[in-house]
């Protein structure tokens, strides 16, 4: 079943279910599909950018609840991180700290950075090979952890 087709289920379910949040959120994905797909020029959605585009939602939700939780606006918090977990529901599992900082080490020893000025390097490797498994921040956080030891 194609991401389109998941989506459309859950949509279906939430408006049963009268699950407001949850059929805002997926409603949010089904457009940002719709978008990407009728933009000039673009190509079949391949399953890599699906991923993309639901990291992109997730990472948006998460930076809004921040910026709620500094406000002081736990209604808003709360209902952005609950469109985040029903956006990451469809994302794959997420790799764990330790498994992230062994893959990171694998990186940094096959391309030979050993100090701050090569986390650029190290950075677009682990971009490429973790895309969809990690966040970009956990990834520039442990690289940086692991250059400055």
């Amino acid at each position: 079943m194609s991401l389109e087709e998941q989506i459309m289920e859950e949509i279906k379910t939430a408006m049963k279910a009268r699950d407001k949040e949850s059929l805002e959120a997926l409603r949010a994905v089904k457009s940002a599909l719709l978008l990407v797909k009728t933009e000039k020029g673009s190509q079949e959605l391949n399953e890599a950018g699906e991923i993309a585009i639901l990291q992109k939602l997730v990472k948006q939700r998460k930076d809004s609840a921040e910026i709620y939780m500094k406000q002081k606006r736990d209604d808003l918090y709360q209902k952005e991180i609950k469109e985040a977990e029903v956006i990451g529901k469809f994302l794959p599992e997420q790799m764990g700290t330790e498994e992230l900082e062994q893959s990171l080490k694998a990186i940094i020893e096959r391309t030979g950075a050993s100090t701050m000025a090569d986390m650029g390097k190290v950075m677009g490797a682990a971009n490429k090979q973790l895309a969809g498994k990690a966040d970009g921040r956990s990834i520039a956080e442990t690289v940086k952890k692991l250059l400055s030891t």
